[in-house]
């Protein structure tokens, strides 16, 4: 289930336009969800990663970031991630498309409030079971989900810690991970180099013994 989305400017965590499930619906306290999306919304900029899905719980937050703009979703734990993806390319896309000039003028929160009627339109055809299972079958195309980079919500909001150090970690971890592949392989070869050095030296010295005592 979609339970609620934003939309905000990156460069000063404005918020442009949002979309909450009703809390009953939900059965969840969406405010104080609403308060932990305002705050890390303000902790993007420009060297943030550009998809990420932050764990909450039960819950999961998703982003993108296009042109600027960040496009979040908090969506049941459960719920696929390429949807969710897939949720806000859409909303991307249509946004893009009607305010996209006019984004970086603004000053008032929630300047494209009216924005709600496509997110409505849109989460409905998200929600619906035949249709997420059209819609698994279209958006083939998206990028791959599982290379998303994966972090906590209270971890990321608790320790002030902007997501671009994060993003920052998981290139230099990959880094390490790579280096690692590169020396195995390296000690793997000369590994090899030495037992074939080794065989042939026992081959050339029986070769030898061979001649010298029975020829």
């Amino acid at each position: 289930m979609v339970l609620l989305t934003m939309i905000a400017r990156v460069a000063d965590g404005l918020p442009l336009a949002a979309s909450m499930q009703e809390e009953e619906q939900s059965g969840r306290d969406l405010q104080h969800y609403q308060n932990q999306a305002k705050q890390l919304c303000r902790k993007l900029n420009a060297q943030s990663p550009t998809r990420c899905t932050l764990e909450a719980g039960d819950t999961s937050f998703h982003y993108l970031i296009e042109h600027g703009v960040c496009y979040l979703v908090l969506c049941d734990a459960a719920f696929p991630k390429r949807m969710a993806f897939g949720y806000l390319e859409d909303l991307q896309t249509e946004f893009h498309d009607q305010y996209g000039k006019r984004v970086p003028t603004v000053s008032r929160p929630y300047s494209f409030i009216e924005f709600d009627t496509y997110i409505q339109k849109t989460k409905k055809s998200y929600i619906d079971s035949r249709a997420r299972r059209n819609l698994g079958s279209i958006n083939t195309e998206l990028h791959d989900v599982q290379r998303i980079m994966v972090a906590n919500i209270e971890e990321v909001l608790q320790r002030g810690e902007a997501l671009s150090a994060l993003d920052t970690k998981a290139s230099n971890l990959s880094s390490l991970s790579k280096q690692y592949r590169s020396d195995a392989k390296y000690l793997n070869t000369r590994s090899t180099y030495a037992k074939v050095a080794a065989g042939a030296v026992f081959f050339i010295t029986l070769i030898v013994y061979v001649r010298f005592w029975w020829l």
